[in-house]
C-alpha cells in the first residue's frame, strides 16, 4: 500500500505577511490588489483566516472584499518574499523523502511509502514536518496522509490551520461520503452545477450514484468522478527532473466579465512565473495563455518567440495581450492561467541571479488551439 503525504501550506501569502510584520497578528490580512476605498478592480490573491471569517476568499473581487471587510489590512503581492519562503519550505519537505511533487508555490506532495511501514509512523514523520516547519520558518502548514494523492489533498483540506488528518484505505469511503462533492479537487462550481443537477450533493450520494447513468450524463468526466467518489486515484507522485514548463492559473470565486480586474492578476502571474524563472536560472522562448468560460469552453493562444529570454515585460505584455483576444468575445471568465515553456538555462557556472537579458526580435505568429472543456 503506498503512503502519501499532501502538505498545505496555511493561508501563505498573509502567513508570510504577518511573520514579517508581527503587528499584523490577529487581524484580517488579505493580499491584493489596491482597494481603493471600495472602487478598485483588481482580485485578492489569499486571505488570513480572520479575513475569511468575513466571506473574503481568494479570486474574490477586491470592490466585494471591501464590502465584507472594511477594517481588513489590504497588501499588494510580495512575490519576491512568498518565492523565498517557499523554497526554504520545499527544501525542508524534499529532505524527508526521494519521491516528492511541488504542486504549487505552497503545496507538495510527499510518497513516503518506501520509507514507513503503517499510517502511524506516516503521521509521526507529518508531525515531525509540521513541527520542523513551524520552527525553522515560522509558518504553518496542515497534512494529510492517505493511501493516495486524492485522499491526502482532502485531508490536508480537512483540518485547518495546522491540522493533521489520516485517511485509511478501509476509512475512506466513510469519511468522504458526508463531504460536498465541491471537495473533490477538479470539481468547480460548473460541475457541481452539473452534479445537483442529478441530485447529487455530497461524496456519498456519488459513490452510491449509477455509474452508467453518470457516463451517459457526463461522459468520460462521469466515469473520473464516480471512481473518486469511492476513494479511487491511481495518479503517482511525479519527481520533475527537468522542468519542461512553468505556469500558473486561477479559478475566480465568480464568473467575471470585466477585462481590467483579468488583465491586473495577468501581471501578478508573470511576476511569479517570473520569479521562479530567475530563481531556476530558466529562460523561455514560448507563452501560453489560458481561458476557461462560464460554460467550461477552454481555449489556449501560444506566441513562441524567435529567442529565448527572461524579460519580465516581455512575458507581462504578451500574456496581456494574448489573453486580451479572448476578453474582446465579451463571454464571463471561470479560469485564466499563464505559462512559459521552450525553457533553457541561463548559465552553466555562473552564480544564480546574475542573468544576462537577450535583446528582443520580432515575435512568430499567433497560433490558437482549442481543447473541449
Amino acid at each position: 500500500m503506498r503512503t502519501i503525504l499532501h502538505v498545505d501550506l496555511d493561508a501563505f501569502y498573509p502567513s508570510v505577511e504577518v511573520r514579517e510584520h508581527p503587528e499584523l497578528e490577529g487581524r484580517p490580512v488579505i493580499v491584493g490588489a489596491d482597494p481603493k476605498e471600495g472602487r478598485g478592480r483588481g482580485v485578492i490573491s489569499s486571505a488570513s483566516y480572520e479575513a475569511r471569517s468575513f466571506g473574503v476568499r481568494s479570486a474574490m473581487p477586491i470592490s466585494r472584499a471591501w464590502k465584507l471587510c472594511p477594517e481588513g489590512v489590504y497588501l499588494r503581492p510580495d512575490h519576491e518574499l512568498y518565492r523565498r519562503a517557499s523554497n526554504n519550505v520545499m527544501r525542508i519537505l524534499r529532505s524527508h523523502t526521494e519521491r516528492f511533487e511541488q504542486g504549487g508555490i505552497d503545496e507538495a506532495y510527499l510518497d513516503l511509502s518506501s520509507r514507513v511501514d503503517d499510517l502511524d509512523q506516516a503521521a509521526n514523520l507529518a508531525r515531525t514536518i509540521m513541527q520542523e516547519v513551524l520552527d525553522s520558518e515560522d509558518l504553518s502548514c496542515s497534512v494529510g496522509v492517505a493511501p493516495n494523492k486524492m485522499l491526502a489533498k482532502i485531508g490536508s483540506d480537512f483540518r485547518k490551520p495546522f491540522g493533521l488528518t489520516v485517511i485509511s484505505e478501509e476509512g475512506a469511503k466513510e469519511f468522504l461520503s458526508p463531504l460536498g462533492v465541491r471537495k473533490i479537487p477538479g470539481v468547480g462550481p460548473r460541475t457541481e452545477e452539473m452534479l445537483l443537477d442529478l441530485g447529487i450533493r455530497t461524496i456519498g450520494q456519488l459513490a452510491a450514484a449509477d455509474p452508467d447513468r453518470l457516463a451517459r450524463q457526463l461522459g468520460s468526466l462521469g466515469k473520473r468522478l464516480y471512481e473518486r467518489a469511492q476513494g479511487i486515484d491511481p495518479s503517482e507522485v511525479v519527481v520533475n527532473y527537468e522542468t519542461k514548463s512553468i505556469g500558473r492559473e486561477v479559478t475566480f470565486e465568480r464568473d467575471i466579465k470585466d477585462a481590467a480586474p483579468i488583465l491586473q492578476l495577468m501581471d501578478g502571474l508573470a511576476e511569479e512565473i517570473y520569479g521562479e524563472l530567475i530563481e531556476c536560472g530558466f529562460r523561455f522562448k514560448t507563452i501560453t495563455v489560458k481561458v476557461r468560460y462560464e460554460h467550461f469552453d477552454t481555449f489556449t493562444r501560444a506566441r513562441s518567440l524567435s529567442f529565448s529570454t527572461n524579460d519580465l515585460d516581455i512575458l507581462r505584455n504578451n500574456g496581456k495581450r494574448l489573453v486580451d483576444q479572448f476578453l474582446r468575445k465579451k463571454k464571463k471568465v471561470r479560469l485564466v492561467g499563464l505559462r512559459v515553456s521552450a525553457l533553457s538555462r541561463v548559465y552553466s557556472n555562473s552564480r544564480r541571479g546574475q542573468l544576462p537579458q537577450t535583446v528582443p526580435s520580432p515575435a512568430a505568429p499567433l497560433s490558437p488551439e482549442r481543447h473541449p472543456g
